[in-house]
């Protein structure tokens, strides 16, 4: 499986979104310009997450979007399912797919598969956006410098 940009800008935005929780909405101006996020698509990467029910709109002037739930009760996992669909590793992992299989019962790589996807949503379901923000702001940072050897070495964003 491999995250595309839906998904890391998802997570981006939604992070945006939770620096300003409990102080008013945001703007998705605001949140495209911090995170150098085109517009038009972060326009559409939020319409999905308010169907999702993971964010708010607040319309007219002052407007903008809030969190859906409380920093805390917000996972990554919640941001990548919403975007991406359901964590599958494997084609015959994917909602639909295992009744198709013929070896589906019997297959290793399936079991294996199956397990390692379950871990990782695991792993992206303990990551809450409240973690994010203490980590961010540096009470629970254990990368420190990180971001400067990254940008000294030339990388992009991820």
């Amino acid at each position: 499986m491999k995250l595309s940009t839906k998904g890391k800008y998802g997570v981006r935005a939604i992070f945006e979104i939770a620096r300003k929780y409990g102080k008013g909405p945001i703007t998705i101006k605001e949140i495209a310009d911090r995170q150098r996020i085109s517009f038009s698509y972060l326009e559409q990467i939020l319409n999905r997450l308010g169907r999702a029910g993971l964010i708010e709109s607040v319309r007219g002037p002052g407007g903008g979007y809030l969190l859906g739930r409380k920093p805390t009760d917000l996972t990554i996992g919640d941001v990548v399912r919403a975007l991406e669909g359901p964590i599958a590793l494997s084609h015959c992992l994917e909602p639909g797919e295992y009744e198709e299989c013929y070896q589906a019962d019997d297959c290793v790589a399936r079991m294996v598969w199956a397990k390692v996807g379950a871990k990782i949503e695991e792993a992206l379901d303990s990551i809450t956006f409240e973690s994010l923000l203490r980590q961010y702001h540096g009470k629970d940072r254990d990368t420190a410098g990180t971001k400067k050897k990254t940008a000294a070495a030339g990388k992009g964003a991820c």
